[in-house]
């Protein structure tokens, strides 16, 4: 399968599938979510932004593959850190590429 043609099918999914598919009922007492965008940065749907979706979605299918695998408390914990891990480095990585493009993340700063 092609890559555009890989992308075009993660674009036939809703915004929400890719989140869906994470169990989050079976997330650990105190582990913190990160945040995952449902919208691209300005708006602009390019292949930075198929490039994240995908990341997203590959480390989804690891944490599920991860939590069937686990045997323990510990295993699962370690499963969601490296999902957790994934879905920030993704993240930064997008960032940075669109920042090399010239569009910015919105950040809104309240007072100073």
């Amino acid at each position: 399968m092609k890559k555009w043609t890989a992308f075009a099918a993660i674009l036939a999914l809703p915004a929400t599938a890719a989140v869906a598919a994470v169990p989050y009922a079976s997330m650990p007492p105190g582990f913190e979510r990160p945040h995952i965008r449902t919208a691209p940065i300005a708006g602009v749907v390019n292949k930075q932004w198929y490039n994240y979706k995908a990341d997203i979605l590959e480390a989804e299918k690891e944490l599920s593959t991860d939590l069937r695998k686990a045997t323990d408390r510990e295993d699962r914990w370690d499963a969601w850190d490296e999902w957790g891990n994934e879905v920030v480095d993704a993240d930064k990585d997008y960032v940075k590429k669109m920042r090399d493009k010239g569009y910015r993340s919105g950040r809104v700063t309240v007072g100073g």
